[in-house]
């Protein structure tokens, strides 16, 4: 049985994915904030863990409201 590798994404396509500026990809992913790898010098990224990564986000962000509610 053979798995079927999804292609990467350039640091173009998870910018417009998470529409925001090609820059804070950069930005986040030589902080390691992003996950993300380098292929012959240049960053990619797969969807997976962008879907991952977003979803750690609003994890986080439930936490935050939550502790906020919690002490207001």
């Amino acid at each position: 049985m053979q798995t079927e590798v999804e292609p990467a994404m350039t640091v173009r396509d998870v910018a417009t994915f998470l529409n925001v500026d090609e820059k804070t990809i950069y930005r986040l992913v030589t902080k390691g904030e992003l996950p993300g790898f380098k292929v012959l010098g240049s960053w990619r990224f797969q969807k997976t863990d962008m879907q991952l990564w977003i979803d750690s986000r609003k994890q986080e962000a439930k936490m935050v409201h939550s502790k906020r509610k919690a002490t207001s």
